[in-house]
């Protein structure tokens, strides 16, 4: 067995949350090594990338994650793109939330954070939206990064640059403990034999798949459906975020439709008929005229969920095993800073009061 100066740190999951941290770590110094089975079914990049504490109507704790993640964002991003020279598509477009009437409107738990819109207003902000929609709330703060064509990939290059190392292809079957201690993992190689990774720590950030791999914590996957539209070019300026359905556009006029939230599915993969109805359905309901452009592409994937919908991060049950996982629908707008969090945890940087608070709000034990 190596010696814990040469271990590398052990990233258990390649997706976005993953790749982050390593990013994160690496930065600081650390020897990083990113263990990922394929990281094409990870739910950032079947996210739509909105960046939406407010308009998703987040409270609490939850609703105080959201915001600060949001603040580092800018900076997060600026630095992402230096170091990959990839653009990340990060935009401050706004998004719109309608509402049948000034009650439902008033009653949003993020109310107090929105601009009111009148349907004159309405109008004129999304021409063609269904007129069953008499109001709104523009949140401005609120907007989009392009997660599936530039933020992956632009976080894999700049972690590459770094000397992050990938293993891909590989399934982490569990950990190996002793005496409540990490010592590494076992996975399944991509010749399909078991074999030993040790380390001496490592963070799980395996996403839906997590508690197969740490059966100590509660995360169960949520399928999501979703497709794309070939929108006219600026046919949409801010994201519309309807009841159960979402319009994001990106600069190019391609617009993301979700997103199904299915808890019952499990992990059935595929498409199905009932699930691509309900967009379109959804569609229908918020800008009717959309259902008639061409349609790109559809997909689908699991986001990981806890009973109360919050995140799993810092110090798990064994000693030298980090948890990040549990994100459900807000991956994206919290990358920037669990990867803040559980670096400073790893590298023993002091938290201020805040961190030290929300840590303590996410930490795995609260379910017990």
């Amino acid at each position: 067995m190596a010696s814990s100066a040469t271990q590398p740190l052990l990233i258990i999951g390649g997706g976005l949350i993953g790749l982050a941290i390593a990013y994160e770590l690496a930065k600081k110094g650390r020897k990083v090594e990113i263990l990922s089975r394929n990281r094409s079914e990870a739910a950032g990049f079947v996210a739509a990338g909105m960046l939406a504490p407010h308009a998703e109507g987040l409270q609490g704790s939850l609703l105080q994650l959201g915001q600060l993640s949001q603040n580092c964002i800018p900076t997060w991003v600026q630095a992402i793109e230096k170091d990959s020279g990839v653009n990340c598509g990060l935009k401050n477009c706004g998004i719109i939330v309608p509402f049948h009437s000034a009650d439902e409107r008033d009653a949003h738990s993020s109310s107090s954070f929105g601009q009111i819109l009148t349907r004159n207003e309405l109008e004129l902000e999304v021409p063609g939206l269904d007129p069953a929609w008499q109001t709104a709330l523009l949140f401005n703060q609120d907007g989009q990064i392009d997660n599936r064509r530039r933020l992956m990939r632009a976080l894999e290059k700049a972690c590459v640059s770094l000397g992050v190392h990938f293993q891909e292809g590989v399934q982490v079957i569990d950990v190996i403990t002793e005496e409540e201690t990490f010592k590494g993992v076992h996975i399944l190689n991509a010749e399909g034999k078991v074999e030993v990774q040790h380390s001496d720590e490592g963070v799980l950030c395996s996403g839906a798949w997590s508690s197969q791999i740490f059966p100590r914590i509660r995360i169960f996957p949520v399928k999501g459906q979703m497709l794309s539209l070939q929108g006219p070019k600026a046919a949409l300026r801010r994201i519309i975020f309807g009841p159960g359905t979402y319009l994001v556009p990106r600069d190019d006029g391609l617009i993301i439709v979700g997103a199904t939230s299915e808890k019952d599915a499990k992990f059935q993969t595929g498409l199905t008929p009932a699930g691509q109805h309900e967009l379109h359905k959804g569609i229908q309901n918020l800008l009717p005229k959309a259902n008639h452009w061409p349609q790109m592409e559809r997909w689908w994937g699991f986001r990981p969920c806890t009973p109360d919908e919050g995140p799993l991060l810092g110090a798990s049950s064994v000693q030298g095993l980090w948890l990040a996982t549990g994100h459900h629908r807000n991956g994206v707008l919290l990358a920037a800073i669990t990867a803040e969090l559980i670096a400073k945890c790893i590298c023993n940087i002091q938290l201020n009061t805040r961190e030290n608070q929300l840590l303590q709000e996410f930490n795995w034990n609260r379910f017990q």
